[in-house]
């Protein structure tokens, strides 16, 4: 558990000095506030919290600080990836997930698929006895196989109440009356619960229930289809892709506005989607460069994965194009309504290598309409509204989770891929160093 820890913490001793401060100097901030850009500044890290933000000719640099130089460079606060999948602590590949979401500026993830040994690495990330992202975690998931009546549904949520998890994860396969125990369980002790939409509840049913996220848009096409139709909506595939063609248009801003009356937020993970259905091609997937980070028989899954959903029965390019334009649809309308949303992207699964996905997930975002600056909102400072946390601005009294880009993301969006190096609870990783380290994966 502490070779990676050590590996890093040698690496980064090669390049710089211990220091009770950090300095940015001469940074553009990107605070995340606002949208705005304030130039010609420097920013003082101490004890991982941000303690000082001013001109850069008038802020004196703290005896000992490491300094950064920000010239030309642009200071934004840390993503977070809002539906991840964590491995455990006995897995093989966990540094390297860790390290992977960290080298491309993912300072928070919430697991979405959780278990018992997932309680002690929040302890141990919190605690930088390992390396890695802010870890928020659910507890193993209520579906179909685990819950087995009411009764058991709303015993479980008590127990991994007690147990210490931060959040209930709902997987499809529940009864409407499972889920509502579920639910009336969770809302009793105030725990929020999220995930998927099961096809016995429907997505209005959820919204009234309080559910903290509805993940993947899931349930939502179903939705919106006509109101004579099997409330099952009859086989729909992967996230209803083949149900598309029966979907009226005109009533996605009724639904969105009935979600951000409920309070519920959404992640899209419209790259989970995308990459699954849409017509980006096998070899392209294949072959991008972060795919060097995955074992082959991983990728050969994926590719699998793919291949088989384009020869499923019923399924055809019009439709996936159709379904995809009704997903980005609902993202803009309930962006435009004022239903949250927050970044995630379901990393790792089908071609969403963590870290890099992420990245995939703010070009989908403003593919459907979004600015630059709302789809990082969805990572920053919506994120840190909807846990609760002192992250996700630039901004005195603030933790210290940080990104510096060599590039303006809110220029273009594509300038969030150009990382020069990331803090992690006030600690400085260059690009360089966590590259070196990630090295060892490839």
């Amino acid at each position: 558990m502490k070779q990676w820890v050590a590996l890093i913490a040698a690496v980064v001793a090669v390049n710089s000095v211990e220091a009770a401060s950090t300095v940015f100097i001469n940074v553009n901030v990107v605070p995340m506030s606002s949208e705005t850009v304030i130039t010609a500044q420097t920013v003082v890290v101490t004890d991982g919290i941000i303690v000082k933000i001013g001109d850069v000719d008038l802020v004196p640099l703290p005896k000992d600080a490491q300094v950064v130089d920000g010239t030309d460079r642009f200071l934004m606060p840390g993503l977070a990836e809002m539906h991840a999948h964590v491995p455990g602590t006995g897995s093989d590949n966990l540094e390297q997930v860790l390290t992977l979401f960290v080298a491309n500026g993912v300072t928070t993830i919430r697991g979405m698929l959780g278990r018992a040994s997932h309680l002690e690495l929040r302890r141990e990330l919190a605690e930088e006895d390992r390396f890695g992202p802010r870890l928020i975690t659910s507890g193993p998931s209520m579906n179909g196989n685990s819950v087995s009546g009411p009764d058991e549904g709303a015993d479980m949520v008590r127990a991994q109440y007690a147990t210490g998890y931060d959040l209930i994860k709902i997987h499809p396969g529940l009864s409407s009356e499972e889920f509502a125990a579920v639910a009336s369980a969770a809302n009793e002790l105030g725990m929020p619960f999220a995930g998927h939409v099961p096809v016995a509840v429907g997505v209005e049913n959820a919204l009234s229930a309080n559910m903290a996220t509805i993940d993947h848009l899931d349930g939502y096409i179903a939705a919106l289809l006509p109101a004579n139709t099997d409330p099952s909506g009859g086989y729909g595939g992967f996230f209803d892709v083949l149900l598309a063609d029966q979907v009226i248009e005109d009533r996605i801003g009724e639904l969105a506005r009935q979600t951000a009356a409920a309070g519920t937020w959404n992640v899209p993970t419209e790259s989970l989607f995308e990459h699954r259905v849409g017509d980006i091609s096998v070899a392209d997937l294949r072959n991008r460069p972060e795919m060097r980070y995955m074992p082959r028989s991983t990728v050969d899954q994926w590719v699998r994965s793919k291949e088989q959903q384009l020869e499923e029965r019923g399924f055809s390019a019009a439709t996936a194009a159709r379904a995809i334009d009704i997903r980005r649809q609902l993202i803009l309308a309930l962006h435009r309504a004022g239903a949250g949303l927050l970044l995630g992207s379901d990393a790792p699964q089908v071609f969403n290598v963590p870290g890099y996905s992420l990245h995939h997930e703010l070009g989908y975002l403003v593919a459907a309409g979004l600015s630059p600056f709302e789809a990082l909102r969805a990572g920053t400072t919506a994120a840190a509204e909807f846990l609760g946390s002192n992250t996700g601005t630039v901004a005195v009294g603030r933790e210290a989770d940080l990104i510096l880009l060599d590039a303006n993301p809110l220029i273009d969006i594509n300038n969030s891929r150009r990382i020069h190096g990331v803090m992690l609870r006030g600690q400085w990783y260059s690009s360089a160093e966590l590259n070196e380290g990630l090295s060892v994966y490839q």
